[in-house]
Formats: structure tokens, C-alpha cells, sequence
């Protein structure tokens, strides 16, 4: 109940406000006609526009930069260990958002000076300050992207084909940029898995020639699987194999 009395005095804040405002002759959104044709839109809707960008930021750097893969990677590295909790989400999701930050560190840098300083010296439009700095990412995410997935996509877009790689549509690249990324992922995973896989398998082997039945394996090959992570330093390894696949095309 008291949602609802909550959001009908929102609307009606809302509305008393538009009524206003209209009385008083302000027009929150406006365009206007240039002389070449192109059309400037008033600041206000500017503000909406650049507001709903940052509200799908996260959603972007979940799928458009190297977060996913780094994520997926850390998160089976961790279950492969056996080691619970330990290092915590917020340590995995930190240590993959600045990761991720270090890789797409050049694709930024392109955005900022092709796109944005432009866009603030006013210099370009807003809609095609947006097409500009699409263009780094579209390369990014097409340089690691499969053929397979960006074929089965496209089928089912109902796309014959394309003339060049510029002519990919967003729609269809994201979705095959997210789906070969989890495939790439989940192949590291598994080579990841295998060693300390080997190391549960002797321990429970030698438990069970013993008559340990009702001793826990993982209780046993939990300091030997940490032991071997640290002694081939695991992390520096899985790390920074991780950050140059992304350089090498």
C-alpha cells in the first residue's frame, strides 16, 4: 500500500511539474534545423541521452570488453582449488574489472580521441560521436570473435552476407562476441581443471587403499593443490596468459 501511494504521488509530482513548467512556456526538449539539414537537439535531451548511456554501461562492460572471459577463467580457477569462498567475489570481480581495464586500455584511447574530444570541442554530432566510437570496440570484439558463432548468428538473423567487416551489424556481433567468449573461457577452464583433477584423483585413490572412507579427499589434496598453484606461480601464469591472449590476433 504504501508503494503505491508512494508512486502515485510520484506521477503526480510529475505531472504537477510538466503543467508547470508548460505554463510557464519552457520546453524541456526541443530540436532545431541547421542550415545543412542535420538537426541539434536541446541540452536537456542530450542529458536523458547521455544518462541512459551510463545506465547500460555495466551490462557493456560485462559484454563488450575481456570481463567475461577473465571472470569465467578466475571463477573455475577457484573452484578447481577447492578452496570455497577464498578469494572472495569482490576480489575476483576487482582483479577482473582492472584486468579487463589494462586490456582495453588502447581501444579506450581511441574512443577518447576519436569520439569523445571531438564530441566536446563540439567538433561532431552526438549520433556520430556515437558511430565513431562504436568502431574500436567493433574491431575489438571482431578480432575475438569465431567464425562459427558470427556464421550461426548471422543465419539466424537472416543475413546473407557482408561485404566487409564494417558492415557487420552490432546485433548480431555482440551476441557472437558474448558466446565465443564463454566457449574460449570454459577451453582455458578445462586445461585448468585437468592438474588439479589428477591430484583429487591420487589422493582419493590412496585414501580408499587405506580404508580412509570416511576421511575427505579434498580435505587431504587441498594443501598439495595449493602447494602446486604456488609453487609454478600460478597466479602470474594464469594471469598473464590470460591478458596476452587477448594481444595476440
Amino acid at each position: 500500500m504504501k508503494a503505491v501511494l508512494l508512486f502515485v504521488g510520484t506521477l503526480g509530482v510529475c505531472v504537477f511539474s510538466e503543467s508547470a513548467l508548460a505554463e510557464q512556456g519552457l520546453d524541456l526538449f526541443t530540436s532545431t534545423n541547421n542550415p545543412d539539414g542535420t538537426q541539434t537537439y536541446s541540452t536537456s535531451l542530450q542529458i536523458l541521452v547521455m544518462m541512459t548511456v551510463l545506465s547500460v554501461i555495466p551490462a557493456g562492460v560485462l559484454t563488450m570488453t575481456s570481463f567475461t572471459r577473465i571472470m569465467v577463467v578466475l571463477a573455475i580457477l577457484r573452484q578447481a582449488l577447492g578452496t570455497g569462498q577464498t578469494p572472495s567475489n569482490q576480489i575476483l570481480l576487482g582483479l577482473a574489472l582492472f584486468i579487463s581495464l589494462f586490456i582495453m586500455t588502447p581501444v579506450l584511447e581511441k574512443v577518447y580521441e576519436n569520439a569523445a574530444v571531438p564530441y566536446m570541442n563540439s567538433e561532431m554530432d552526438f549520433m556520430v560521436a556515437l558511430d565513431t566510437a562504436r568502431a574500436p570496440f567493433s574491431t575489438f570484439m571482431l578480432n575475438q570473435t569465431r567464425e562459427a558463432e558470427l556464421q550461426m548468428f548471422t543465419d539466424i538473423a537472416g543475413i546473407d552476407g557482408y561485404d566487409s567487416p564494417e558492415d557487420i551489424p552490432f546485433r548480431v556481433l555482440l551476441p557472437s562476441f558474448v558466446t565465443s567468449e564463454l566457449k574460449t573461457a570454459f577451453q582455458i577452464g578445462f586445461l585448468i581443471l585437468i592438474p588439479f583433477l589428477v591430484i583429487d584423483l591420487v589422493v582419493a585413490s590412496v585414501l580408499m587403499s587405506m580404508g580412509m572412507m570416511m576421511l575427505s579427499p579434498m580435505l587431504i589434496s587441498l594443501p598439495f593443490k595449493i602447494m602446486l598453484f604456488v609453487l609454478i606461480d600460478g597466479w602470474s601464469l594464469v594471469l598473464g596468459t590470460l591478458t596476452a591472449s587477448f594481444f595476440v590476433q
